[in-house]
């Protein structure tokens, strides 16, 4: 199996929307009542907290060079 390098935005993506249909999965179920609106501010808060964080983890690491064939 291939080795995969953590990205910690991508998990941020993730679990804000598996928080997001938590809660619409909440609301089909009669449990509480979500307004229609509500995916859209954690949705993109989702992706700008994503961004800067994808942004800080390359800045972090640094940029890999891609070794050269020959």
């Amino acid at each position: 199996m291939p080795h995969r390098e953590f990205q910690p935005g991508r998990l941020i993506t993730g679990l804000a929307f598996a928080a997001t249909a938590a809660l619409y999965l909440g609301n089909a179920q009669h449990l509480w009542h979500i307004p229609w609106f509500t995916a859209l501010p954690i949705t993109a808060g989702a992706l700008f907290l994503a961004g800067v964080t994808g942004a800080a983890t390359r800045a972090i690491r640094g940029r890999r060079r891609v070794p050269e064939d020959g």
